[in-house]
């Protein structure tokens, strides 16, 4: 029976697919599909992972049956033959070896893929006890996908490789389809994005998240089609369930009748069409018909981003990310922090693949929704992380680690036009300890005989305390950079990743368009340049306000661009004006920009 979900509108556009649910801490097993030459030792893989298990539970029990009384209380032997059992288990032997044979999922896939069909029929269970039992059989899929483990040690490598084998889908007989396959997960770290669009997924929903997490904004940024906050989806979507993910209604629906799939297919071909029309865009100057010239960035989190950005007809990247460096280094299991060389390739692999076009780097803004680390720290689990150590803060708290990010910067500024950008600035003690770090870099640098470039430094706005002091800020910095998802989530005090508060999160808010209105006119008095890199920018539904109040430097995710040059291409700034000081002086803007 056909049913939909609703959740939160992230990322454009549709796909038809199949259902694949990941529990959390499963997030790390790979997922690819193998020749049908393979599936004999993928069989093979997974009956020698359970040997070396039963095998090793064995030997326990065997040993507890020589230990005196008191060490081996009876219940462990008992939980040992629970396990055992589970191992020898046929229902879930038989169900791995359709998930391999079938449909030609790697060993571990089909593994944990067949560990969420038998959990749920755990959770439905009646009695406690057998409920219970459900621990255990995750227990013994985890030990199996450790001993696959350890002879496998690539095989995240391998799924990348791996990815464009088509799909077997129904049966083992000779006729193939390619399917595409839909992450279903409670949540997504944006780490985990950025390996995503090399794997075998079309698309992804999560339980939790929002409009403006940054596992939103990756995902827009990669193009991957998504819902995010569309609770209770991992207990309603079964595995292998036929799903329609509309990203740009913010609707699954589950096992879609034909009619509904014709529809969207139709509603496939159309986006087709109009994304073909877009691109005919990327080379026409963006000059509004009055004659405003509108620069449009874009904003990238890893330098191989900067050939989309290209791609898409960007006048230079208004924001790299730098966190992403030091997340992907975490998710690969490596060292946390990049060193100084291994920094400067990276800011200078952007500068190349902008072909000398400036781009804007920020100094890492890690913290919130973008953890350095996958767990919280002990003891800190009631804290709010939005409101803590995060960004400027963070980088000023580790003080050589902030040297180590400016030196390689201001070395990568040698190869082309670098804008230094400071994240969550409040007080004017932070902007001078920055500035003071910055010269520091540079007489390091002196003293070593490196030779750097000239960069200008910004700030972001992100808080209203920083857009309330704009003309002090402006004293200091060259430009500065409106960081609309933090301004918004500081003003109406809505933690911009929790659904349960989404609805509340608005960019046109009275209060939050006043303080932008303040920024962008304290800059045009000052003659500095202001942009807005918050996902506003992308917001095709904001930008003649955007125009309206002055703004002509927008930065977003490359897959965006097009379609905000089209609006670009539409307007008319003097008559946007009038009607945006409308707009400031109304309660409810947003009634106002949905009449326009």
């Amino acid at each position: 029976m056909s049913f939909s979900i609703h959740g939160q509108a992230v990322s454009r556009g549709i796909v038809v697919g199949r259902a694949v649910l990941v529990a959390a801490g499963r997030m790390d097993v790979a997922h690819y599909f193998i020749e049908p030459a393979q599936v004999t030792s993928e069989l093979q893989r997974i009956a020698k992972a359970r040997d070396v298990v039963v095998n090793e539970i064995e030997q326990v029990k065997l040993k507890l049956t020589h230990a005196p009384a008191t060490d081996a209380p009876s219940e462990l032997t008992a939980l040992l033959d629970v396990h055992l059992m589970l191992l020898q288990d046929e229902t879930i032997a038989h169900g791995v070896r359709e998930w391999i044979v079938e449909r030609r999922y790697n060993a571990e896939w089909a593994l944990t893929s067949q560990l969420e069909i038998i959990s749920r029929q755990f959770d439905e269970m009646e009695d406690p006890y057998l409920r219970e039992r459900k621990a255990d059989l995750e227990q013994v899929v985890q030990r199996m996908l450790a001993s696959m483990a350890g002879e496998s040690a690539s095989l995240l490598e391998q799924a990348k490789q791996a990815a464009q084998v088509a799909q077997f889908s129904g049966n083992s007989s000779a006729a193939s389809e390619r399917v595409p396959l839909i992450l279903i997960a409670r949540d997504l770290s944006p780490a985990d994005l950025l390996q995503f669009k090399d794997s075998v997924f079309a698309g992804f929903i999560t339980e939790v998240g929002g409009k403006t997490s940054h596992t939103a904004i990756v995902a827009r940024g990669l193009n991957i089609v998504a819902v995010v906050g569309a609770r209770s989806a991992s207990q309603l979507i079964k595995q292998d369930d036929w799903v329609v993910i509309d990203g740009d209604a913010g609707v699954v629906i589950v096992e879609p009748s034909p009619i509904i799939l014709e529809e969207y297919g139709f509603k496939q071909r159309e986006g087709t069409l109009e994304r073909e029309r877009l691109r005919r865009l990327r080379h026409t100057p963006s000059v509004t018909l009055d004659g405003q010239h509108v620069k449009l960035f874009a904003n990238i989190e890893l330098p191989q981003d900067s050939a989309a950005a290209v791609a898409a007809g960007a006048v230079g990247v208004g924001l790299f990310r730098t966190e992403f460096l030091f997340m992907s280094r975490v998710s690969k299991g490596m060292s946390k922090l990049p060193d100084e060389d291994e920094q400067y390739a990276a800011y200078k692999e952007a500068l190349d693949g902008m072909q000398g076009l400036p781009v804007t780097i920020r100094t890492i803004d890690i913290g919130a929704d973008k953890p350095l680390e996958r767990g919280s720290r002990s003891g800190d689990e009631h804290l709010n992380p939005a409101l803590g150590l995060r960004a400027i803060r963070w980088s000023l708290a580790e003080p050589t680690m902030f040297l180590v990010q400016l030196r390689a910067i201001l070395r990568a500024a040698v190869n082309g036009q670098v804008d230094l950008l400071i994240p969550m600035l409040a007080h004017v003690s932070e902007i001078k300890q920055t500035l003071a770090l910055i010269k520091r870099a540079k007489d390091q640098l002196d003293d070593q005989g490196v030779a750097y470039g000239s960069v200008r430094v910004g700030a972001m706005i992100e808080v209203p305390a920083a857009a309330m002091m704009a003309q002090v800020f402006l004293r200091y910095f060259d430009f500065l950079s409106i960081g609309t998802n933090d301004l918004i989530q500081y003003t109406l005090a809505v933690d911009r990743v929790d659904e349960a508060v989404s609805h509340l999160y608005d960019p046109l808010h009275p209060a939050v368009l006043s303080l932008m209105s303040q920024v962008i006119n304290a800059c045009k008095a000052q003659g500095k340049d202001v942009s807005v890199c918050g996902e506003m920018a992308g917001d095709t539904q904001c930008t003649a306000l955007l125009l309206g109040m002055g703004l002509r430097s927008f930065s977003m995710q490359p897959t965006q661009i097009l379609a905000v040059k089209q609006q670009v291409l539409r307007a008319h700034t003097g008559e946007l004006a009038v009607w945006a000081a409308d707009v400031l002086a109304s309660e409810e803007p947003s009634e106002l920009v949905a009449l326009r």
